[in-house]
Parts: structure tokens; sequence; C-alpha cells
């Protein structure tokens, strides 16, 4: 690319959410609500004269048999359900941010103290292991958990990740109970499941329904997705609580409900969890890799299919991801893959578009060995090939770069239109740093070329530049062109 390309104008990435989002999204301060709940009601009292009971009784049995109860499973899930209580310091900003002396005159404070409420699940009462949603935690500079039994416990941070939105935390381990987990992928439609939850902040709160749908994986707002959808009701709160079967056990994380009118609509039967296989999954990397996920790539770039490509490549539909390119010395590279393959399944699993294919990827573990059911010359195909962890220092890319470490974009800006990479940490006093670049900033594009990610950001540097500049993102605002001498 040009040095002059980086000059052009920057197009502002599209905004999320082509439905509202609500939520079960982040925490819900429910002060207001909960003191109009505990208002004692007035009531008249019944008449003297009045015999007959006001309310029907269900009767013990039907046909001989006992009714059915939820009550006994859940005696003994409930105690494993916790509510989250966050705190996050948030810098006050004003037109006198730069003058101490109107803010103490005007009694305007530095910062503000947030709180915010959500759910969560323990799964290992030994160690004291708590799931519950990244967005529930993020930015918390102080976490606590309320169990059942009305003990409040300072919890200690382990480690999140953003892109599916899964975050665990440790307690004490003193008498704590867990939910056990259950197989997640031989969840089926129809099949019966309850919701447990701290909805609005009024307290430990049971729904339930059934599976609606498994494996919904294209929903605006969020980032590599397999959830289970249900109609058990998800309101403000009930991020990161429990969603068990009828046995009591895990099938998922609570984390979303849509609703087009906003969150206060009340629910629509249109919850979302995480289903516990990936929950325990995520758990365990974030265990092993010092609190992160790690992922991998077979290093090949894909694209949709327009109808007319599809009958130029011989296919019968525009079903499935297409390779654009394949980079050399890739897991793609060395599996055999090529420009103009389609794939249309991975594992088994079909894949009808490059967005599938890369959520598909993006759920695997860094070293997971993919079988690719390819069509090429409109011929059917089978091929194997590995994801492979890219490095992430920047010096093995160029020494100007030494001190930075890059990362794939969050999944969540990609569905805002974003390509590119993110800056991860930048060493003080590097040379990076001195130029300005900052950790968390999006690289759109660079004197080297153009990329979508951090495989083509890395390829791009096959023939280092002799001035390099990069056209930078930075909190929701475009800065321009940064120049690293």
């Amino acid at each position: 690319m040009p040095h002059d390309a980086l000059r052009r104008p920057m197009r502002p990435l599209p905004t999320l959410l082509i439905l509202a989002v609500t939520a079960a999204f982040g925490g819900f301060a429910a002060t207001a609500i909960r003191d109009a709940l505990t208002q004692p009601a007035a009531a008249e009292p019944a008449p003297a004269q009045a015999t007959v009971p006001m309310t029907a009784q269900l009767p013990a049995t039907v046909a001989g048999q006992p009714v059915p109860s939820l009550a006994p499973m859940l005696q003994r899930v409930m105690p494993a359900v916790v509510s989250v209580n966050t705190k996050q310091r948030v810098r006050v900003r004003t037109p006198f941010d730069n003058d101490p002396m109107f803010r103490r005159m005007l009694g305007i404070p530095e910062e503000r103290i947030n709180e915010s409420l959500g759910s969560g699940v323990i799964v290992d009462a030994q160690r004291g292991y708590v799931l519950t949603n990244h967005h529930v935690v993020e930015g918390a500079t102080e976490v606590s958990v309320m169990l059942a039994d009305g003990r409040t416990l300072q919890a200690e941070f382990l480690g999140s990740d953003p892109d599916t939105d899964v975050a665990l935390m440790r307690i004490p381990a003193q008498n704590l109970s867990a939910i056990p987990l259950a197989d997640s992928d031989a969840l089926r439609v129809g099949d019966f499941v309850v919701a447990i939850g701290n909805p609005f902040g009024v307290g430990q709160t049971v729904t339930s329904g059934i599976v609606s749908a498994v494996g919904r994986n294209n929903l605006p707002g969020a980032g590599f997705q397999n959830f289970i959808q249900t109609d058990a009701s998800i309101n403000p709160g009930n991020s990161g609580g429990a969603l068990v079967d009828l046995n009591g056990r895990l099938v998922g994380i609570n984390t979303a409900s849509f609703n087009p009118r906003g969150s206060m609509a009340g629910n629509i039967g249109l919850g979302f969890a995480i289903p516990s296989d990936l929950a325990s999954n995520i758990m365990q990397q974030l265990l092993a890799n010092d609190g992160q996920v790690r992922r991998g790539t077979i290093g090949a770039d894909t694209q949709d299919i327009d109808a007319r490509r599809a009958r130029a490549l011989g296919l019968d539909s525009s079903s499935g991801a297409l390779v654009t390119r394949v980079y050399p010395g890739s897991s793609a590279a060395n599996a055999g893959l090529r420009a103009n393959d389609v794939i249309v399944a991975a594992n088994g699993q079909r894949i009808a578009s490059a967005e599938d294919f890369r959520n598909f990827q993006g759920l695997q573990a860094a070293n997971a060995r993919l079988t690719l059911d390819v069509r090429r010359d409109g011929k059917p195909l089978q091929l194997t090939a590995g994801l492979q962890e890219l490095p992430r220092d920047g010096a093995s890319l160029d020494p100007r770069l030494a001190g930075v470490t890059f990362g794939e974009l969050p999944e969540t800006l990609r569905r805002q239109g974003a390509s590119g990479v993110q800056v991860s940490t930048v060493a003080n006093d590097s040379r990076a740093e001195r130029a300005g670049l900052r950790s968390g900033d999006v690289i759109l594009e660079a004197t080297t070329g153009r990329f979508n990610d951090l495989a083509s950001f890395r390829a791009s540097f096959r023939q280092p530049p002799q001035q390099l500049a990069f056209r930078i993102w930075r909190d929701g605002g475009r800065i321009g062109t940064l120049a690293i001498p």
C-alpha cells in the first residue's frame, strides 16, 4: 500500500446493534426497585363472616400420583447460585477537568463509584471457583459475592474471555455448594430447563421454560457464539446465573435476553445462555494460561459466496466459506487447502458463510484438529488441518516494534465491521510507546499493506517497509496516522 494511502479519510465503523440488545448484559442497579418491592402492601381486613377460602389449594395428588414439583431439585441447586456485586471507579468528566479550584468550589468529585449487580455459579466447591459473565465484572475494581445463606465474600478475579463472555472468580472455599456440569451437547430442542439468578436485584429468583434452539451464532453484539436459546425469563441481573436441567445439572450460563423495545419492556421469551461445555473449556484455559484464552488459526482468508460466484465454481448453492488466500507455511497450506476452495463443513458442522467459519475457529482450542469438507471445482474433498497459535510479539516482525504485543480484534468489533489487529501491550520507553502507540489501539492499516487479522498482519511484514506508519482507531475515535521511527 502506498504511504499516501494512509491519508485517505477514515470511514466510521458501522454502529453496533441491529436490535436493542438488552440485559442480562451488564449488571443492574436495582436499589429503587428493591425499595419499592419491600414496601408493605396495604390490604383491607377480611370480613369476619367470610368462611370460604379466598384462594384455591392445589391438590396433593392427581389420579393417585403426587403432583410433580421442582422444589426438591431447587433445594439442592440454589445454594450454588450467587449474587455478584461489582464496584467500578469512574472519572467524572466536566468542562472544569483542568481546573481543580473550580471543581472544589462546585463540589465536583474527581471520580464516582458505579455499582452493578449480576449473578454467578459455583462450579467447584473445594476450590471456590465461580463462573459468571465477562460483562458482569468488566472494569470492576472490587467484586463481592453474596451466597444464598446471606454470607458476603470478597471474590478474587482469575481471568476472563470477552469473546465468549465467560469470567472466572474464586471465593474462600468454606461450606460451599456446587452445581455439577451436564453435557450441554446432549441438549435437545424441547428439553425443560430452569434459570436461576438475581434479576433486578430483588433476590434469588427461579424461572422455567424449554430449550427453544441450540447452536445460535448469528446474534448482534456478541463475540464467538454457540448459544442455547430458551424461553425461560432472563432479565437484567440474571447475567452469569445458572441454566439447569430437571436433574439439577448445569447446562448453561445465562448471558442475555433480546428485546427490540429495550430491557424495561419485559421478557418476550428470547433468552440466551452459554453452553456449560464451552464455559468449562474456557475456565480450564483461563486456569492454564494465567487468566487468558489463546486461539489458533488455519492461516487462510475466506469470504462469502454470491450466486454468480457459486455458479462459476460449479456449486449447487452459495452456502460455504470461499478461500481467497492461503498463507505460506500455514496449517492450511500444509493441509493442501487452495484459493477458490469452498469450505462447507468443519468437524461435521455445517459452514454457511465466512463468519460461520471464523466463529467455528474461535470456539476451538488453540491446537485443535479440524476435518474440513471442501468443494474444489465443484467436487467434494476432505482435508485435515490443525489450528496454530500465531506469535504475537512485535520484535519478530520489525525491530521498531520491539516491546509491543498484538492480538486479534475482539469479535464484537469485527461484527461492527472492523478489521485489523489490536495492540495488547506496549513496553514503557519503547520506540512504539515514544511514538504514541497505546495498549488497546486498533491498527486498521499500515504502510506494509492491508490486513484483516493477525495472520495477514504478520504476512504483510514479509518485506519490512522503509517507513512504518499505522492508521489508528482509539477509544471509539480516530487519531489518524501514527509513524514509528
